[in-house]
């Protein structure tokens, strides 16, 4: 009888129907028992496929840490029970070695049952299922280590770090012992916060501590980092926590900086720009801003004019062009070289080139407008065509390349035009060119023109076809446009023509230098 297996039937009736897992050893390494629980977190049905004894349940069965690394020899919580070590709260994760992509994380505790002589009778592994638990702080630990923005967290219970994210030492220049056991005391998240005593207060109570900022003291710079902290209470496992965030306010005031700076720079090169300068609103033109070349060329004071609309001042002298100005800006956005007329102060005019552009300032849509005065330079011009002309109207003296820099002068190319196109004159027309030209200026058809010259139409036009190739043009308008420029109307083409010229021929006469006396 003193060698009879104890009977353990009226204990695994009592463990039966347990929701924990239950596994019964005896001191002899044989299992004797697992609950219906036990055999489900291992995922198996039977006690032999979880293994009789303890050294068949070490082969069946695969043990490690929760970071993956196998449980050393000798540390399966099963032989550590048999060892008769009473322990309480240790995490594995379980898998079969059938199945090792299948596993369950374990929270195991021990129990030891003695006789009466105090000898171990019975052994007892404890088993709770915590997979989805794991699963979540695995999910969190993973989340937390890859968020960029900056986080630490401490245990509430003594108020020490117990993980930190890469974010966070990368904000602060800490190493991550630097950090690890620490207290909130020996590196203070809260410092300089814009309400500390609340923070600290709420930190105590373990509740939510909100957006503040703060003046962090860390290694990589000695001014401080000027951050937004925030706390959050956690828990991890179930140890309550407070999960601090934070968001780096360098970069903002960086870029406050630069924009100040670069604001300042602007304001001092539009104050001194040489040429006068305005800043209006985009929506109803209100000049806001008028530089000081502005005030000296057309004679306005600043109080003058700021806070009115342009067109309330009668700046414009001619106001279609204002609106035609107006109308190109809104279509384009930008205005480049505008020529317009505007009204100094005391009633002149000058002329000016008008650039205007889009800009913002203090987040508000504005225009920026530049005026050149072009007064002086148009007189210029003027004079210069009226010598031009002078001299044209007597042009036999003169060679027909000067001829031709003279007229480029007079009669700028445009768009499209060679320069020998633009200086070309009635000149260098042939005589039937110019009888066409004459009836293309009274308004005549190829019809009416053909009739009277008694040619046939596909002559007339290539008559017509040769004066668009000579002079530049394409089309009728822009040869009677061209005709009226060189002072040319309906009376004729050979009573504009330089004295002394052979209007038959296409060569000016040259100088006969050789035959000059000495």
């Amino acid at each position: 009888m003193g060698n009879q297996a104890p009977d353990r039937s009226q204990l695994e009736q009592i463990i039966a129907g347990l929701t924990e897992g239950v596994i019964l050893i005896e001191p002899d390494q044989t299992i004797i028992y697992a609950n219906e629980a036990a055999l489900e977190m291992h995922g198996v049905t039977s006690l032999d496929a979880l293994g009789p004894t303890v050294a068949e349940y070490r082969k069946n069965f695969v043990l490690r840490y929760r970071n993956r690394r196998p449980l050393d020899p000798g540390r399966y919580p099963i032989d550590r029970v048999i060892a008769g070590e009473v322990f309480d709260e240790v995490v594995v994760v379980v898998a079969h070695k059938d199945n090792p992509d299948k596993d369950w994380a374990h929270r195991i505790r021990s129990l030891v049952i003695t006789d009466r002589h105090g000898d171990p009778d019975c052994l007892v592994l404890i088993v709770h299922d915590v997979s989805g638990q794991v699963e979540a702080e695995d999910r969190f630990e993973r989340a937390f280590a890859a968020n960029p923005a900056p986080a630490i967290i401490c245990r509430l219970t003594d108020l020490r770090f117990i993980k930190v994210n890469e974010g966070f030492l990368e904000l602060t220049g800490y190493k991550r012992e630097d950090v690890l056991g620490h207290t909130v005391y020996e590196i203070d998240v809260l410092e300089r916060a814009e309400r500390r005593e609340l923070a600290l207060e709420r930190l105590c109570a373990g509740e939510t501590i909100p957006q503040m900022e703060a003046c962090l003291t860390v290694p990589s710079d000695p001014g401080g980092r000027q951050v937004v902290a925030a706390g959050q209470p956690i828990e991890l496992g179930d140890e309550p926590c407070m999960l601090f965030t934070f968001a780096d306010l360098e970069p903002r005031r960086k870029a406050e900086t630069a924009l100040r700076h670069s604001e300042e720079r602007f304001a001092k090169a539009f104050r001194l720009a040489p040429v006068p300068t305005t800043i209006a609103t985009a929506d109803d033109q209100r000049l806001i801003e008028v530089n000081e070349a502005f005030s000296k060329v057309l004679g306005y004071e600043a109080q003058d004019v700021v806070g009115h609309p342009a067109q309330d001042l009668g700046l414009w002298a001619d106001d279609a062009e204002r609106q035609r100005f107006e109308t190109e800006l809104r279509r384009k956005g930008t205005v480049r070289d505008f020529e317009a007329c505007l009204r100094v102060k005391g009633g002149d005019d000058i002329a000016c080139l008008i650039s205007a552009d889009t800009i913002t300032l203090s987040e508000r849509a504005c225009i920026l407008c530049c005026f050149q005065d072009i007064t002086a330079r148009r007189r210029s011009e003027e004079e210069l065509v009226t010598a031009i002309e002078a001299v044209m109207a007597d042009a036999s003296w003169f060679s027909r390349g000067v001829v031709e820099k003279l007229a480029a002068l007079r009669h700028p190319p445009r768009p499209g035009q060679s320069p020998a196109q633009a200086a070309a004159s009635v000149a260098d027309l042939t005589a039937r060119e110019r009888e066409v030209l004459a009836r293309v200026c009274q308004g005549q058809s190829d019809a009416e023109i053909a009739a009277e010259l008694k040619l046939a139409r596909n002559t007339v036009r290539n008559h017509l076809a040769s004066l668009y190739q000579k002079i530049g043009v394409n089309r009728r308008s822009a040869l009677i446009v061209w005709a009226r420029e060189r002072g040319i109307g309906s009376d004729g083409v050979t009573a504009k023509l330089p004295r002394g010229r052979n209007t038959g021929s296409r060569e000016p006469r040259q100088v006969a230098r050789n035959n000059q006396p000495k």
